[in-house]
């Protein structure tokens, strides 16, 4: 099923539709997503399946802002803190500790989450209605990332319950979010939408 983003109910069938442990696909600011329930093991089994994508790759969280980032690590260092004030709501993920006592299982993370605050009005109030989801962008693995909801609904299908139309995300480019590890030095895992220089600039060191 597709809804527009724009529709009045869209966050509320998507709210639904988390809830009952399926998968949805959403817009963010860089790349369409996939999203799922990080507490229902059948929902993460769900996300993992329809990105044809093993437990050794784990996904991202995607959070509202820092307040829920806390909720979901054990510390955040302060590298973390300061590029989290400087870089979101926008294309960078971060590495921080897990807090183990949630009870999720994301797939292999090696006691870590990947957290990002995305740049949209409509993925933002999702996960003020249901909290923290766990996504991954909207592409089997291995493809280039989806821009439009179609691109995704093409390669993805029937693995995905709903589709939440935002139209062309990230001016059609395809570039993901830069990925910074933060549990130990600083170290950049994948190059994106936030350039090596930036996150050196907020740091203060080099990488």
């Amino acid at each position: 099923m597709k809804v527009l983003a724009t529709d009045s109910f869209a966050v509320d069938l998507a709210a639904r539709a988390i809830g009952r442990g399926v998968v949805i696909c959403l817009p963010t600011d860089t790349v369409y997503g996939i999203g799922a329930d990080p507490m229902s093991p059948t929902a993460i089994t769900r996300l993992l399946t329809a990105k044809s994508r093993t437990r050794a790759n784990p996904s991202p969280v995607l959070v509202t802002g820092i307040d829920q980032a806390r909720s979901v690590s054990a510390s955040l260092p302060e590298a973390a803190l300061k590029l989290m004030e400087a870089f979101w709501p926008g294309a960078l993920t971060i590495v921080v500790p897990a807090n183990e006592e949630i009870g999720w299982d994301l797939g292999e993370t090696n006691g870590t989450v990947a957290l990002r605050m995305p740049d949209s009005a409509l993925t933002l109030d999702l996960l003020a209605t249901v909290g923290p989801l766990a996504v991954t962008s909207a592409n089997q693995h291995g493809q280039p990332p989806a821009t439009t909801v179609d691109e995704a609904q093409a390669q993805l299908g029937d693995a995905v319950t709903l589709y939440l139309d935002g139209g062309v995300v990230g001016g059609g480019e395809g570039i993901a979010s830069t990925i910074v590890d933060t549990t130990a030095a600083p170290r950049i895992l994948r190059q994106g939408g936030i350039s090596q220089e930036m996150i050196e600039r907020v740091l203060g060191v080099s990488l």
